[in-house]
């Protein structure tokens, strides 16, 4: 864990020693919180396996994690997004008896997740899920949406382009439009700038660039044909990007704990797809700050 955030750690937990509200046997666990997609098994389809094992490493007892399965093709505020999402957390936290929970969202996952921060009289269950949040580290969080939505959206070439990365026309991709995301983050939403703070840190861990030469081992990291994809649509985004999210857009939000060349081994950067897996250390970097 990095000194800034160790400090920080340490400070707030002897406060919350201090004041009874930490018990010192607190139980820590990890939950692993998919992004745009309707996920049934999102350990192999989405994270992988050599990615969740290498970070649960971290815990003290590491039986105690969760892959999150939702159907984030909807809003972030149905029963089916947020709402699956608060239940799977709210059953992990009680049969776990976790109060230390470390949330690792990926992408539209930030969004859903940053609903239940900044929402947290909409379902009986967000309270006790807000109570026992350490904080949020966001790899890749599309805070301030995709100019790539509005294109799907608007029915030009990218719909049938994008169909393997967005899910064609979805209420998801739709929400993730940069004026819709916009007016969420301006009303419903916690954590941007001139709103009010989210009740747990949500740290982005933000993408800056995509590579993808062919004699370059690194680029074949997460898939290379993954990755060319992304590749392609940078030319449609900043010169800062992972090929999905404009840099502002990942940064909109919370605190920005890194940019992957910052951190990562070789400084490497983290295409959109590679920041969900076992690539240039990120698994590391994750499993030491838990």
């Amino acid at each position: 864990m990095h000194t800034r955030r160790a400090l920080g750690l340490m400070a707030a937990a002897v406060l919350l020693l201090v004041a009874g509200a930490l018990p010192a046997d607190a139980v820590t666990g990890v939950a692993f919180v998919h992004g745009t997609g309707q996920q049934t098994d999102a350990l192999n389809d989405y994270w992988t396996s050599a990615m969740v094992n290498s970070v649960r490493q971290g815990l003290p007892n590491q039986a105690n994690y969760t892959v999150i399965n939702c159907d984030f093709e909807q809003y972030m505020w149905t029963a089916g997004a947020a709402g699956c999402l608060a239940g799977q957390l709210d059953s992990f936290i009680t049969s776990k008896g976790i109060d230390d929970l470390v949330v690792i969202t990926h992408s539209n996952g930030g969004n859903v997740m940053r609903w239940i921060l900044s929402n947290p009289t909409w379902d009986s269950r967000y309270p006790g899920i807000i109570s026992a949040v350490r904080w949020v580290n966001a790899l890749a969080p599309s805070s301030a949406g995709t100019p790539l939505a509005d294109a799907v959206m608007n029915g030009t070439v990218f719909e049938a382009a994008l169909g393997w990365l967005l899910g064609y026309q979805s209420d998801a991709v739709r929400m993730q439009q940069t004026s819709w995301m916009a007016f969420y983050n301006s009303t419903w939403l916690y954590g941007t700038a001139g709103r009010p703070a989210t009740p747990k840190t949500f740290y982005a861990v933000v993408g800056t660039d995509v590579e993808t030469a062919v004699w370059d081992p690194d680029s074949y990291c997460g898939g290379y044909t993954l990755n060319l994809g992304l590749e392609i649509t940078q030319a449609w985004l900043s010169s800062c990007s992972d090929g999905f999210l404009d840099c502002s857009s990942q940064s909109a939000a919370g605190s920005v704990w890194f940019n992957d060349t910052t951190r990562t081994a070789g400084g490497e950067p983290l295409s959109h797809n590679q920041s969900r897996r076992k690539c240039f250390n990120l698994d590391v970097i994750l499993r030491n700050d838990i």
